[in-house]
């Protein structure tokens, strides 16, 4: 299992469509295959970092994933939102794979 992170980085003024964005791509995400961890939007501290986090079985999974979100009507219109809006400044994506496993219980 892989985990793909992506860190935004907007508008600070306009974070309540980032909040949209993240709500439309919680709808989709998963019908589309992914594992949803969530978008996380700035609370303390920075004001224009943002992330959204899916975990996917590979990297051929997530260009499958990525396909259908690409044939899927919100997914399409979330993004072409998010392009004319220009709420998102820039973004990147880093994939990672849990290195902690097994966790230990809690006291």
């Amino acid at each position: 299992m892989i985990t793909c992170v992506i860190t935004y980085d907007i508008d600070p003024n306009r974070r309540e469509l980032f909040a949209q964005y993240a709500r439309n791509w919680g709808e989709c995400s998963p019908r589309c295959g992914a594992d949803l961890i969530g978008y996380f939007a700035p609370h303390e501290g920075s004001t224009t970092t943002a992330y959204g986090l899916y975990s996917l079985p590979s990297l051929a999974g997530y260009e499958a994933y990525r396909a259908r979100l690409a044939a899927d009507p919100l997914g399409r219109a979330n993004s072409e939102f998010a392009r004319r809006e220009g709420f998102i400044r820039g973004e990147s994506r880093l994939f990672v794979k849990l290195a902690s496993a097994p966790h230990g219980g809690r006291a």
